[in-house]
């Protein structure tokens, strides 16, 4: 911000304090979704916006990655509706804040003298095309006057549309029985432009209450809203408290893990194996009647318990 002057020893100690933050609130998220409890509280709003300049100036996607569950979390609070009203839009930063010294001199007075040096008409002159400049390089501000991050361009929009039409299958899944829709999913899907995945959860083991464990679907989809228009998923809760697992079916546009080409998607999927099926093999057939039945048992032989639908 220019406040203070840049103090190299200072600046590297504060990364190693930010870092060592972060790891405790990182492992204290792993198997939860708020800091207390099961929703929001007085104590997720007093950290997320401790952090929120952190976010918005530091902590670029080198720094954060390492931090994955305390970004989906902070992701999380921010995107609430009444936290929306209050700070509108989050954009979480790209490139980390760097002194300028130039602003440092305008703060501390020493900018001053030279501007007081040059002549009346010169400064005048020099005025108009300076701001002309300025409109064109910086970006618009928001109202706390940090510049707004450009609009993103959504990744899949340059991909083959293919035959396949996401929103009519999801519709004829809402509204038809689980056999008829199984049946017009294979008549209508596009193998070419279009793939399946089966995502299997790396941290079972750490898995406890059913209800929290469910609780860590609902949010990584409630993550996806942005995503979900070129993709649909059945994930399954197999097992019971202190013994279950979390697996899901995926239907994306495109070949490439989805999840792959947009840093905002991938907030929650480093905690999943993904393997591409077959799609016209008879295994991938069968797992896609599983999961869209919600039936049967995992690997180990734990029985289904309870699923959630991204459509």
């Amino acid at each position: 911000m220019g406040i203070m002057q840049f103090n190299k020893n200072a600046t590297d100690r504060a990364k190693e304090d930010i870092k060592a933050a972060l790891k405790t609130l990182n492992d204290h998220l792993l198997t939860r979704t708020f800091l207390v409890g099961e929703r929001v509280t007085l104590a997720d709003i007093a950290v997320a916006c401790t952090l929120l300049s952190l976010y918005k100036q530091v902590l670029d996607p080198a720094f954060r990655g390492s931090f994955g569950n305390v970004t989906r979390w902070f992701t999380t609070v921010v995107n609430q509706p009444n936290a929306k009203t209050v700070l509108g839009d989050v954009v979480l930063c790209t490139k980390m804040a760097e002194f300028d010294s130039k602003k440092f001199a305008e703060f501390s007075g020493k900018g001053d003298k030279k501007k007081e040096a040059k002549p009346k008409q010169e400064q005048a002159k020099k005025k108009e095309p300076e701001k002309k400049k300025e409109k064109s390089a910086e970006p618009a501000d928001d109202d706390l006057g940090i510049p707004v991050e450009p609009k993103k361009k959504d990744p899949m929009d340059a991909l083959p549309k293919g035959t396949f039409d996401l929103e009519e299958w999801k519709r004829f899944y809402s509204n038809n029985d689980e056999d008829e829709s199984i049946k017009w999913f294979w008549e209508h899907f596009d193998h070419e432009n279009y793939s399946i995945w089966q995502g299997d959860y790396m941290f079972n083991s750490e898995l406890t209450m059913v209800f929290m464990s469910c609780n860590l679907v609902g949010g990584m989809f409630q993550r996806l809203e942005k995503m979900k228009k070129h993709a649909f998923a059945s994930s399954i809760l197999f097992g019971e408290n202190n013994n279950s697992s979390i697996s899901g079916i995926w239907v994306f546009k495109g070949h490439q893990l989805a999840f792959d080409l947009c840093e905002d998607w991938a907030i929650d999927s480093p905690s999943y194996k993904w393997t591409k099926l077959d799609s016209k093999s008879e295994e991938c057939k069968k797992l896609v009647t599983q999961y869209w039945k919600w039936e049967g048992e995992d690997t180990e032989g734990r029985k289904f318990n309870q699923g959630k639908i991204l459509k």
